[in-house]
């Protein structure tokens, strides 16, 4: 006969997926829907940049933070100052106080030069002085009129490169193109990390979408993970943003809830 055995991963929320409502109302619906955590998306809001709050948030929701996401994007250059490497120390400062394991960090971008060239050996150093791990994502390349631009330096994709933590974001694999199965085999122990997302592959464009509702291999993915006993955070990453009221949002992270938890239960076999 068949057994249903759930297995120990955690599921978490990125206050991303709630925009364009504010970090406090991420913790209110990852607290109200049944989510495991949140993963701080550090930001243009005040709030996401203010330890003190996010800890008065973290106990007053009961919710824990599971994993800080440093400020990357383009929109957030100026967040936490212009240096990228001050932008690391910080974001690493807030994990080891907020309580979180992980720090997500983007490649540097190409005209970051000084930081691109030392990126390596910098996050090598970093390592040596904390428990946090920094978990550096999969980004996707450019491409207008039939030529392909790389934004990334060394690369958009972290596989090739001695990084020994990962994030693997599945909207995107499917910008890129890239085959996500084969990216989580090759990448093995050295996935630590999950951005659950979906995406149908439009060129140049990050969606976002709920799992299972794009191409991407979001259900298998999850299924091999438990399999495998995988041990890293899985982070729903959705753009909600189009939602036409609060109710469709709810209704969104429900659902990408749903599916993540369903997936990720694994059936063996008992005799």
């Amino acid at each position: 006969m068949s057994d249903i055995r759930v297995p120990h991963g955690k599921v978490a929320l990125s206050t991303a997926s709630v925009y364009p409502e504010r970090t406090p109302d991420a913790f209110e619906l990852a607290a109200r829907l049944g989510y495991d955590g949140v993963e701080i998306m550090v930001g243009q809001d005040p709030v996401s940049q203010d330890i003190e709050v996010l800890q008065r948030l973290r106990d007053h929701y009961q919710i824990p933070i599971m994993a800080v996401h440093a400020p990357c994007l383009l929109v957030t250059q100026r967040v936490w100052g212009r240096d990228p490497w001050l932008k690391l120390r910080r974001a690493r400062e807030a994990a080891e106080r907020l309580g979180a394991h992980t720090v997500v960090v983007h490649p540097p971008f190409r005209w970051q030069r000084d930081y691109a060239k030392e990126f390596e050996k910098g996050l090598a150093r970093m390592r040596e002085e904390t428990d946090v791990v920094f978990a550096v994502e999969n980004m996707f390349p450019l491409r207008a009129r039939g030529n392909e631009v790389v934004p990334y330096a060394p690369d958009w994709n972290p596989l090739d490169f001695d990084f020994p933590d990962v994030t693997l974001d599945l909207s995107h694999t499917a910008v890129s193109g890239s085959d996500a199965m084969e990216m989580a085999t090759k990448l093995g122990e050295r996935l630590a990390h999950l951005h659950l997302a979906d995406g149908v592959g439009t060129t140049n464009k990050d969606e976002h979408l709920v799992p299972g509702r794009g191409s991407q291999p979001c259900g298998p993915i999850l299924e091999r993970l438990a399999g495998n006993g995988y041990r890293g955070l899985i982070v729903l990453e959705i753009n909600t943003r189009k939602a036409t009221s609060r109710s469709e949002r709810i209704e969104d992270l429900t659902e990408a809830l749903a599916f993540a938890r369903l997936h990720y239960a694994a059936s063996s076999t008992a005799s």
